[in-house]
Formats: structure tokens, sequence, C-alpha cells
């Protein structure tokens, strides 16, 4: 199987850190989504023009979450429950959002002005980031892999890119701070 995705990613990364701690063989590949060459390859792959993208077989799986329920139905491991995929959403709702507003920076907008697109982007990730502050003890999220290594890769990624503060919300900032010492998070760092 191949991944294709970026470094970068915290999308692609939650794949490939899984896939790390589950002893699943993939070969990453990684693109420069915005190089002409590397846009082409991802394209022929996903037309919605998105990373990351999983092939086995010839067949392409797009979407983190659909990668994550192709990899767990062929290692014959349980789905995540209706809880955990509501609480996934959340994470990738708030990833979403500081997706959209570096993309804005990139471009020249001043996402601290006061615009609608803007304003709720900010509402949005400083709602869910609260509101994964006080769910992160509960035993769905506690006992999900998948939700814990998406979680901390949104984590890291805020840091890396510096989007937002996030200090002050103490249960992310502990879990952050033990969930840092995995190998699979040292092997998949982007800053590497």
């Amino acid at each position: 199987m191949k991944l294709l995705g970026s470094t970068t990613s915290p999308y692609v990364r939650r794949i490939r850190m899984w896939a790390l701690n589950n002893d699943i063989a993939l070969e990453f590949i990684n693109l420069d989504i915005f190089s002409q060459q590397d846009r082409h390859t991802m394209i022929a792959h996903n037309p919605a023009r998105k990373i990351p993208v999983l092939i086995d077989n010839g067949f392409s799986v797009c979407d983190s979450n659909s990668i994550i329920r192709y990899l767990l139905e062929k290692s014959d491991q349980p789905l995540l429950s209706w809880q955990q995929e509501n609480l996934l959403t959340i994470i990738n709702a708030c990833n979403d959002s500081l997706v959209e507003m570096l993309l804005c920076q990139r471009s020249g907008f001043d996402t601290k002005d006061d615009k609608l697109f803007f304003n709720l982007q900010n509402e949005r990730i400083a709602e869910t980031l609260r509101y994964l502050n006080s769910h992160l003890s509960e035993p769905a999220f506690k006992s999900c892999e998948y939700l814990n290594i998406s979680l901390y890769c949104l984590l890291d990624w805020i840091c890396f890119r510096e989007l937002t503060d996030w200090s002050q919300l103490e249960n992310l900032a502990d879990f952050y701070q033990q969930f840092s010492a995995k190998a699979a998070v040292k092997h998949t760092d982007p800053r590497n």
C-alpha cells in the first residue's frame, strides 16, 4: 500500500502514526502539493485535490476518515463508535478551520480583520478546542488510539504553524506533553 501526502499535513501524519503503531506497511510518498508535477500526481488519484490518498492494488481511498476505516477493516480491528466518530468530526472541524485560516494568511489576507468568514473560523477553533479540552477524559476518547493520534496531530500542527494559543487549556496541554514522547510522534515530526 502507498500513502500519498506531505510530511506537514496533520491528516497525513495521523494515518502514518496509526500505521506505525499497528505494524501496517505503508510506502509513504511525500508530495509538494503546490508543485505542478506533484499536484498532477495527487489529482490523478483524487479529483478533490486533497491529501492523504491511500492506494491499495490500484484502488484509491481518499480522505483520512475513509482511509482509517479502510485500514481498520483490512486489519480486522473494530471501527470507531458513533461517539468516537463525533469526536473525530470535532477534531476535523477545528483542523479544517485552521487550514482555511492558514491558506488565507498565505494568500495575503489579514485574518484578524473583522470579517464574517474569519470570525466564524476563529469561533469554531476556540470552541472546538474548549470542547475537546473538557471531553478528553471520557472513556470513548481515552480508549480510541486513532482519536488520541488525531488530537495530537492537530495540537502539534497548531504549534508547528503557530496558529493559535491553546496553552491555557490544561487538559490539552497535559495530553500534548505526555503524548509527545511516543516513538511514532518523533518518527513523523514535520520539523525533521
